[in-house]
C-alpha cells in the first residue's frame, strides 16, 4: 500500500514551505547567505522571481509528492519518516548531479558556493523529505496510527 495522494500533496506543500524557510533563513547561518531557489528556477525558466517561486511550489507540492506516493514509496524501506528522508536525499542528489551542472552551478555546486552551498541544499531537501514522509505517511491501522512492523517497515493491511 502507498500513501494517499491527497495526504502526499498536503505534506508536500508543508515540506516545501519548511524547505523554503530553511533555504532563506537557516542557510545564511550555515553558508553565510540565503539560497534563493526561486531566483535560480526563474533563471532556468527565463521568467520572473515569482515564476520561479511558483515552479518551486508546483514541484514540491504536486510533482515530487505524486512520484513519491505512486512509485517511490513502495521501493523505499523503513518508517514513513525514513522513506521521506531517503526521498529527500535522492532529490538532493538529482539536484546536485544533474540540475546544478545543467544550469552552470557545477557538480555538487562547485561553481555556486561549493561544499557549503551543497550542504545547505542537503539540509533543505532533508527537511522537505522528513515532512513529506512524516506527514504524508503511509497506510494507517484501525486506530489511525501508522501500520508498522517491529522493524519499522510498513505492514500490509488486509482488505
Amino acid at each position: 500500500m502507498r500513501p494517499k495522494l491527497a495526504n502526499a500533496f498536503l505534506a508536500g506543500f508543508v515540506g516545501t514551505l519548511l524547505m523554503s524557510l530553511v533555504l532563506y533563513y537557516v542557510n545564511p547561518l550555515v553558508a553565510g547567505r540565503p539560497l534563493d531557489l526561486a531566483a535560480t528556477l526563474a533563471d532556468v525558466l527565463g521568467g520572473s522571481w515569482i515564476s520561479g517561486y511558483i515552479a518551486h511550489y508546483l514541484l514540491g507540492t504536486l510533482i515530487f509528492p505524486a512520484v513519491y506516493a505512486l512509485f517511490a514509496y513502495r521501493w523505499l524501506v523503513g518508517s514513513p519518516a525514513v522513506r521521506g528522508a531517503t526521498w529527500g536525499t535522492l532529490l538532493w542528489l538529482l539536484s546536485q548531479m544533474v540540475v546544478m551542472p545543467l544550469i552552470g552551478g557545477g557538480l555538487f555546486s562547485t561553481q555556486a558556493g561549493g561544499f557549503v552551498a551543497a550542504l545547505g541544499s542537503l539540509l533543505g531537501h532533508l527537511v522537505y523529505g522528513l515532512a513529506l514522509g512524516s506527514l504524508g505517511g503511509g497506510p494507517r491501522d484501525a486506530t489511525g496510527r501508522q501500520a508498522l512492523s517491529q522493524t519499522g517497515t510498513q505492514v500490509r493491511q488486509a482488505g
